[in-house]
């Protein structure tokens, strides 16, 4: 009998929780629907303030949770696309008088921090100010604060000046104590992305583009911060190679920054700037909440009957449909055949963000850009990857805009397999045995060596849709077959590289691709509205997807540093067979 109560007082206990939880749900969600439906008001003399210490995505997501904390899934990420045009409105919003940045540490690819620091050049053609503080500032933020009229760096802060950097991560120890043999079948010597399970280093070739590139987006970021601070361009290498930038003090000795001081030093000489009452409250408005206002709607850009669609590409490249941080070929194929077919939409702009991924995925979109460009102008812009399968979306584009900093290239295959039969064997004791019909009805597996013949034909295969993907790039780009096989072979280049090479034709970022896709429609300025595609999920299919696919944001929360490797190795899953893809996970930092 004690035992019977005790199981009714736990379920009584658990309802009883259940609902509280469930009443505090519906509270929340009732509160924040409503205050979706309201458009904010902006105060006159305000200041727009931008905190861009946060993800950056090519689009942002409607979501009423945003800063709800565990259920706000992934809307608190600013969406390039949003915040661009939020900055277009504030420039010529007279409410608007100047941007507060916040950018100590974005995390964004250096394609997407050259769209936004291009949108707030853009925004200081209005005379408006910009002003940045920071306590603390990486080289990704400095880039962008770099621009500003002021820059402030707390007293007891820190600007990170050393150069950059790309680290790569190396698993061949780890794979051989686990007893696992990866089987390797790639072509192209600067084709990598097989590296870190059969080497503990670079190679020679893998450590020459590394090199390269890096370079590359180095220089161009010097050149840019010596035109916006009046420096000069050895002088900034110097100060990385000898460590100049210790303390703050040393910053504002080199010009890097303008001033020393704390955030409300700074608020004091805005509120001078704004004729606002040192005893009174600078008006601030946030990304979000200006977003929200009536003046600001990216989905609806521009006037005019005719349409440009902009279809917005990102993440693994993969069959079927598109996820939160995926390519599905499915997804774009159909988005793609609406836009051809649609007589409304005169163009097509085609933004794709991603290093690559299956071979397959990536010819079934090639093909319906090849149709679509058959009935109607396709422009092709490159984000902060369009390498490998991301770059073979985009070669059959009629014209192809990438940032200078964009990475591209990577002409290359591989196909790579797992033999896990010592692992299973010596550490689980796990064994196989197996009746075939055929000799090779077992081929590919990863349960046993393979055979030479068998290792031969993946080979063969691997070399076969490498020959279809440079003859392809070669009609694309419009390149003899031997000059395209010279700058392929795997090999990543940057956007200014590419444009010297022949893969890329003009350099700049969506606006600009925007602009070349009506020109080549023949469609004057204001004649046309931009359609953004694939729409935008609705808010309730989101708050599913935080729900249930929230995985990664698990994995950083409980591993902190460790999460990317846990996260690459998780991808490995989705890496076996003939895949195109980056030689390797690259942040450049």
């Amino acid at each position: 009998m004690r035992q019977f109560l005790k199981y009714v007082l736990a379920t009584i206990v658990g309802l009883l929780l259940f609902s509280f939880v469930g009443f505090l749900l519906l509270i929340g969600l009732g509160t924040a629907l409503s205050s979706s439906d309201k458009k904010t008001t902006v105060k006159e003399n305000t200041v727009l303030k931008l905190d861009l210490d946060k993800p950056i995505e090519e689009r942002s997501v409607d979501n009423p949770f945003k800063g709800f904390g565990p259920i706000s899934g992934g809307g608190d990420a600013i969406g390039l696309i949003e915040l661009k045009q939020t900055l277009k409105e504030a420039k010529d919003d007279d409410k608007i008088k100047g941007i507060y940045l916040q950018t100590e540490s974005p995390a964004a690819g250096w394609a997407s921090l050259e769209e936004v620091r291009n949108a707030l050049i853009d925004f200081k053609q209005s005379k408006k100010f910009v002003y940045a503080y920071a306590e603390t500032m990486t080289e990704k933020g400095y880039y962008i604060a770099s621009v500003a009229d002021k820059i402030y760096l707390n007293p007891a802060g820190d600007l990170e000046w050393n150069g950059l950097n790309a680290e790569l991560s190396f698993f061949k120890g780890t794979l051989d104590k686990l007893g696992i043999k990866p089987e390797i079948f790639k072509v192209g010597e600067f084709k990598s992305a097989v590296e870190p399970f059969i080497r503990e280093d670079m190679s020679d070739p893998n450590r020459k583009q590394v090199n390269s590139f890096l370079n590359s987006v180095n220089d161009h970021m010097l050149v840019r911060i010596a035109q916006s601070r009046n420096l000069r361009v050895d002088s900034l290498k110097r100060y990385a190679d000898e460590l100049t930038i210790q303390k703050p003090a040393d910053a504002l000795r080199t010009k890097l920054v303008t001033n020393i001081g704390y955030q409300d030093e700074l608020e004091s000489v805005m509120k001078k700037q704004l004729g606002v009452d040192e005893k009174k409250k600078i008006n601030y408005v946030s990304l979000s909440k200006y977003e929200n206002s009536e003046k600001v709607d990216a989905e609806s850009e521009g006037t005019g009957s005719s349409r440009i669609a902009v279809i917005v590409a990102s993440g693994d490249i993969q069959s079927g449909k598109s996820g939160e941080n995926s390519i599905g070929s499915e997804t774009i194929v159909e988005e793609l055949r609406k836009a051809r077919l649609d007589d409304k939409v005169k163009a097509i702009v085609l933004r794709v963000n991603s290093g690559g991924g299956s071979a397959l995925a990536s010819d079934v979109m090639y093909r319906e850009v090849q149709l679509a460009r058959k009935s109607k102008p396709v422009i092709g812009s490159m984000s902060d990857y369009a390498a490998s399968g991301g770059y073979y979306m985009l070669m059959g584009c009629d014209k192809i805009v990438a940032q200078p900093n964009t990475i591209t290239g990577s002409i290359g295959v591989f196909s790579l397999l797992f033999n896990t039969e010592n692992f299973f064997k010596d550490k689980l004791g796990v064994t196989y045995d197996r009746v075939k019909t055929n000799t090779n009805a077992d081929f590919p597996t990863g349960t046993h060596e393979m055979t030479p013949f068998q290792k031969q034909t993946m080979q063969r295969a691997t070399e076969r849709i490498y020959a279809e993907f440079t003859g392809k790039a070669a009609a694309g780009r419009k390149l003899p077959i031997d000059s395209l096989r010279a700058i392929a072979g795997g090999r990543v280049w940057t956007g200014s590289q590419g444009k010297a090479i022949g893969l890329v034709d003009q350099l700049g970022g969506l606006d600009d691709a925007v602009k070349l896709a009506a020109q080549t429609a023949k469609l004057k300025e204001g004649d046309y509205k931009l359609k953004y595609q694939p729409r935008k999920k609705e808010f309730f299919e989101q708050l599913m997807m935080s729900f249930g696919n929230d995985e990664d944001a698990k994995i950083q929360a409980q591993l902190g540093e460790l999460a990317p490797y846990v996260k690459y190795l998780k991808k490995l899953k989705t890496m076996q067979g003939i895949q195109m893809r980056l030689p390797f996970e690259v942040d450049i930092r």
